[in-house]
C-alpha cells in the first residue's frame, strides 16, 4: 500500500491556510474570530504601538469617545481596526502560533 502521509500533510496545510482566509460577511468591519480570541485572552502579550497620524482625523478623540461608549480598551480598538483592514487588504497574520501566555 502506498504511503499517502505526505499528501495528507499537504492537505492539512491547505486546510489550515483556507481557515486563515477571511470569511465573507455582510459587514466588512466584522473582526476575524481569531483576532477576537487573541484580544479576549487575558494572557495575550501586548506591545506598544506608536505612530504619528494626521491630527485632523481626530483619531485619539474618536478612540476615547468610542471607549467611553463601549468600554472597549483603547489598544483593542486599534488592534481590531488595523487587523480588519490589513486582512481585507490581503495581509493576514502568519499561521505560526505565538506564545501568548505569560511566563
Amino acid at each position: 500500500m502506498p504511503d499517502h502521509s505526505p499528501y495528507a500533510r499537504r492537505l492539512r496545510e491547505i486546510a489550515d491556510a483556507l481557515d486563515a482566509e477571511p470569511q465573507p460577511t455582510d459587514d466588512v468591519l466584522t473582526p476575524h474570530p481569531d483576532t477576537l480570541d487573541v484580544i479576549r485572552n487575558r494572557h495575550t502579550k501586548r506591545g506598544q504601538f506608536n505612530h504619528a497620524v494626521p491630527a485632523d482625523l481626530q483619531l485619539q478623540r474618536r478612540i476615547r469617545r468610542y471607549n467611553a461608549d463601549t468600554g472597549l480598551p483603547h489598544g483593542d480598538i486599534v488592534a481590531l481596526a488595523l487587523d480588519t483592514w490589513l486582512r481585507a487588504k490581503g495581509y493576514p497574520p502568519s499561521l505560526a502560533p505565538t506564545n501568548t501566555t505569560a511566563t
